[in-house]
């Protein structure tokens, strides 16, 4: 499907954008002095690179005790947090009393390990939270200065399950009903239709961790899911989607990511006997024409979302982004420029007044074909981005790169991005596996297999 002569404009205008706003970047962003050649150390405590299922064994077996484990997280931040600046504020005194009153408890148990398991499975283990999840006592700005100072005053219902299943919580890091995760108490909040497209999961280095997070962080919706459901991996029909067909607007895939994806396709039918079945959808050329529309269509009561430009002025007037560029280029904006080029609004600006029916025709497509294809017993392979990981600020060169995940959003399917070691730079490779409507225990499948067969994730600081 040709795009019409309205969506070439709207995609010489998104462009055009694009490039002022690099030439501005790389005319007028200040150089600081960078950790050129310099690396993370290595992880030195074995604690660290145990998963939290591991761990909340040996803490519940008193091989290991809570206090000690929290206290090793406490000095790795320490130890790296110059280096990737990830921390916003943390809770260190108050998680070490937590920790050693989970101690205590566990030394008062008297129904034994399995009781516990069963009622605390993650009990004694830290973890950190998006400090765009309310914590009560802790910020809660999601980086934007007009909300400098804003303490949360009660908790996400994410952050609650968390709490009464007793992990301890570190920090809060820098930084929605399509999902059976809440998305209630985030910031910024959804508004128009948004929320049927925003979703929330859990972030874990090892695939074993994922299942008890998401059945933890899913609260009273958990049934919604087949969490407990034993999958028969050759049971499943498998597919692999390269790329988005060649939109204008993302990157082409890189090789490395190509191969990656093949060779998990080959282990795929040498492991377990199956055929990956390589599919394409037209539609997805359109990824962040599709998202975009979506993401922009009003309420019931036709009231359009709100826009970026008022989220970023709150709790004043709107900001203006083509002025706050122009501070931008003095030094003298509060915003960054990837805040200016989306979230201010200049990429709003090219958004057209209403949405082409063309759009929303080929998305219930795409929805129908893709539910079709995997049905309750199929996944496929997907890219989840075009590229490795960028260099910082390069994701301004191309802005729409994220529609590979975006679009998945959108189709109100559960997905699972799995490392799959690293690639020639010792960046790390990966893929998406996504299953059909509310088959998440279909992907947490697929990646406990390929953590097996690929490694999984890798230490950063290691040689």
């Amino acid at each position: 499907m040709a795009l019409s002569r309205l969506e070439r404009v709207q995609v010489w205008l998104l462009k055009a954008v694009t490039g002022v706003l690099v030439i501005v970047f790389r005319f007028f962003s200040p150089r600081r002095p960078a950790l050129s050649g310099k690396k993370l150390p290595p992880v030195r405590n074995p604690l660290l690179l145990m998963s939290a299922t591991q761990l909340a064994k040996k803490i519940r077996r008193k091989e290991v005790s809570s206090v000690e484990v929290v206290q090793a997280y406490i000095d790795r931040i320490q130890e790296v947090n110059p280096f990737v600046n990830a921390v916003v504020k943390d809770r260190f005194a108050a998680a070490l009393q937590e920790a050693a009153q989970v101690d205590k408890l566990i030394e008062e148990e008297t129904g034994g390990e399995e009781v516990l398991e069963d009622r605390l499975p993650l009990l004694g283990v830290p973890l950190s939270v998006k400090e765009s999840y309310a914590l009560q006592g802790m910020p809660f700005t999601t980086g934007l200065v007009s909300r400098r100072g804003i303490v949360a005053t009660v908790d996400a219902p994410p952050v609650i399950e968390v709490f009464v299943y007793d992990s301890v919580l570190l920090t809060e890091k820098n930084t929605f009903p399509l999902g059976v995760v809440s998305c209630e108490n985030q910031y910024p909040p959804s508004s128009g239709r948004q929320e049927e497209y925003l979703s929330s999961g859990p972030m874990c280095r090892y695939a074993e961790d994922l299942l008890p997070m998401l059945k933890i962080m899913a609260g009273p919706r958990v049934n919604m899911l087949s969490l407990n459901t034993k999958v028969d991996l050759k049971k499943l029909r498998f597919f692999t989607i390269p790329h988005d067909g060649g939109s204008p607007l993302t990157t082409p895939v890189s090789k490395e990511l190509v191969d990656i994806q093949r060779k998990v396709a080959e282990r795929l039918e040498a492991d377990l006997g199956v055929k990956v079945q390589e599919v394409h959808f037209p539609e997805l050329r359109y990824s962040f024409e599709i998202w975009d529309a979506y993401m922009a269509l009003p309420d019931k009561e036709g009231k359009p979302p709100q826009m970026f430009a008022e989220l970023m002025g709150e709790p004043g007037r709107p900001a203006w982004p083509l002025w706050e560029l122009l501070k931008w280029m003095i030094g003298r904006s509060d915003h960054t420029l990837a805040a200016i080029s989306k979230g201010v609004g200049l990429i709003e600006m090219t958004h057209m007044s209403k949405t082409p029916s063309s759009i929303i025709q080929m998305k219930e497509k795409l929805q129908k074909e893709v539910d079709e294809l995997l049905g309750a017993d199929g996944v496929f392979l997907y890219p989840s981005h075009p590229k490795v990981a960028p260099k910082h600020h390069h994701p301004l060169l191309r802005p729409f790169d994220f529609s590979y995940t975006g679009i998945i959003n959108i189709l109100g399917l559960p997905v699972t991005q799995c490392p799959l070691g690293v690639g020639e730079e010792g960046l790390p490779l990966g893929v998406q596996v996504v299953a059909g409507k509310l088959q998440d225990h279909l992907t947490l499948a697929v990646a406990l297999h390929l953590e097996k067969t690929f490694g999984g994730w890798k230490d950063p600081g290691a040689n």
